[in-house]
C-alpha cells in the first residue's frame, strides 16, 4: 500500500514538472515568431506546435495548463495583455480538448484532435474579437491567419507527439 502512495506521489511531481516544462516551451514558441495582423491587434505564432505536443503526449491536463499559462504568459510579456485574458481561456480549452481526444497510441486520433481543437481556437478568438474587443466582422481578417496557425501546429506537433511518446521513459507514459 506504501508503494502504491510513493507510485502516485511520483507521478504527481512528474505531472508538475511537465506542466511548467510544456508552458515554458509555449510561451517561448510564441514569443519566438510573431507577425502581427494589423486589423485585429492580434498576431500570428506558433505556440500551438507545443500545446498540440504537450495534449497528445501528456493528456487534457498538462495540454491545457500549457496552452492557459504558456500563451497567457507570451501574450502579456510581448504586449498583447488585452488577448492574455482570452487567450487564457481559448488556449487552455484547446490543449485540453486535444488531449481529451487523442489516446495517444493513433495518429489519426491526433489529427481529429487538432482539426476539433484548432476549431475551438478559431472560433473562440473570432468571438472574443467580434464582442468583447468589439472589432466586428473586422475579427474575420485573423480567421485565415489562425487556420494557418492551427495547420502549422498540426503539422508540426503531431509527428514530433508521435516521436516523444515512443522515446518517453515507460513509467511515465500513463501520466494523466
Amino acid at each position: 500500500m506504501e508503494r502504491h502512495f510513493e507510485k502516485q506521489r511520483q507521478v504527481r511531481l512528474i505531472q508538475v514538472a511537465y506542466c511548467g516544462v510544456m508552458a515554458a516551451l509555449v510561451a517561448i514558441a510564441t514569443a519566438l515568431v510573431q507577425i502581427p495582423v494589423p486589423a485585429t491587434k492580434g498576431y500570428l505564432n506558433f505556440g500551438d506546435i507545443m500545446i498540440f505536443v504537450g495534449a497528445l503526449v501528456f493528456g487534457p491536463l498538462i495540454g491545457g495548463f500549457a496552452g492557459s499559462v504558456g500563451s497567457s504568459i507570451s501574450d502579456v510579456a510581448t504586449g498583447y495583455a488585452y488577448f492574455a485574458p482570452y487567450t487564457f481561456l481559448i488556449k487552455g480549452i484547446e490543449g485540453t480538448l486535444a488531449g481529451l481526444i487523442s489516446n495517444r497510441k493513433n495518429v489519426r486520433r491526433d489529427i481529429i484532435a487538432v482539426v476539433f481543437a484548432g476549431t475551438e481556437m478559431v472560433t473562440g478568438y473570432f468571438l472574443a474579437e467580434f464582442f468583447p474587443i468589439q472589432i466586428g466582422w473586422t475579427a474575420l481578417a485573423e480567421v485565415p491567419v489562425n487556420i494557418v496557425q492551427i495547420a502549422v501546429g498540426g503539422l508540426i506537433g503531431i509527428p514530433l507527439a508521435s516521436i516523444i511518446r515512443k522515446r518517453l521513459p515507460e513509467p511515465w507514459k500513463t501520466v494523466k
